[in-house]
């Protein structure tokens, strides 16, 4: 294993850069974990898989559209195109998900929805396996756009938005930090000011009183479901879009850190959500970068187990209210 022998500036730079890009696709799947778990106090397991149909929804617009080779629409349309049929794709499938298979387990003891969700998380992954093979599907990313593609010239999307410390900041990257960012202010608005975040408020703190207060708790549960599974809709995109490749099998890992991220930033809470997947996608791309890419993991879980020991609650979260 090659371990860099001094402190190389230019590397912690480009890190740096994939670490908050990485962690902003783990932002985005650790506030489905956190909204759901704030409302019912479930462990959605099966949210990482609804992004990885996300990614495959963003996949089907792409070849709808004549795939990466030779796109009917320019690339600013088409872009748009994916990120909304794969969040609205997404966020039905997070409805339905919450119809079927949680919403009549509501009231059972806890170990039954949580057994759902690992049922819906195998019926997706292997749904997506029959109707696609196991083969990887590539978005071609880099040649998006391209004038030649078929010499495979790489398209804008590669291209340096600008330049940090000798490192080149691609123009995906920034698409993805800054829609992350802008999703993530309008959630923390929609909540903090809206009628529909206030009764998610409400139903997060006591779901007996907001339902005898006249709110409708089957709407807002719904809502989000709706809302939480269309920003995994966003990131699936992102994936295929920074990383070209999708399979049906990538929701698992990619779940598992953005559990890790809401946990390490406070189940519950939608700023510790965001804190946590910058958190785990810094740490990911540090660890890769520094110990090797067999560490990565290893590293990731191991802070997930260091702050539940020293801090169960999480970085931004809050003991649960003891009710009697």
């Amino acid at each position: 294993m090659d371990l860099p022998l001094a402190f190389d500036s230019q590397l912690a730079t480009q890190l740096l850069v994939n670490g908050l890009t990485l962690g902003s696709l783990y932002a985005l799947i650790a506030l489905g974990y956190t909204m759901v778990y704030g409302i019912l106090k479930l462990l959605n397991f099966a949210h990482g898989d609804v992004y990885m149909v996300g990614a495959f929804v963003g996949f089907g617009v792409l070849n709808a559209f004549g795939g990466p080779l030779s796109p009917n629409i320019a690339i600013a349309p088409l872009i748009a195109l994916m990120f909304l049929g794969a969040m609205l794709g997404s966020g039905a499938l997070g409805v339905v998900i919450e119809r079927f298979a949680y919403r009549p387990l509501r009231d059972a003891p806890r170990i039954a929805p949580l057994i759902s969700a690992l049922g819906v998380s195998f019926f997706l992954q292997n749904s997506v396996l029959l109707l696609f093979g196991a083969s990887f599907r590539s978005y071609n990313s880099f040649l998006l756009g391209s004038d030649h593609p078929q010499q495979f010239v790489p398209g804008p999307l590669t291209d340096a938005a600008f330049v940090v410390n000798g490192v080149n900041v691609q123009l995906v990257q920034i698409i993805v930090l800054a829609l992350t960012f802008g999703l993530m202010v309008a959630l923390t608005l929609l909540v903090a000011r809206t009628k529909i975040g206030k009764a998610m408020r409400a139903t997060a703190y006591d779901r007996e009183a907001a339902a005898m207060m006249g709110i409708d708790v089957d709407r807002v549960i719904a809502s989000t479901f709706l809302i939480g599974s269309m920003l995994a809709g966003a990131a699936g995109v992102m994936f295929g879009l920074l990383f070209s490749q999708i399979f049906h099998f990538m929701g698992f890992l990619a779940g598992l850190k953005g559990f890790t991220a809401a946990v390490v930033g406070g189940i519950g809470s939608i700023p510790g959500a965001m804190l946590g997947g910058i958190l785990v996608g810094l740490a990911e791309a540090f660890a890769t970068g520094y110990a090797g890419g067999r560490w990565s993991d290893l590293i990731v879980f191991g802070i997930l187990i260091f702050v539940l020991l020293v801090r169960p609650s999480g970085l931004l979260g809050t003991r649960a209210i003891q009710k009697v």
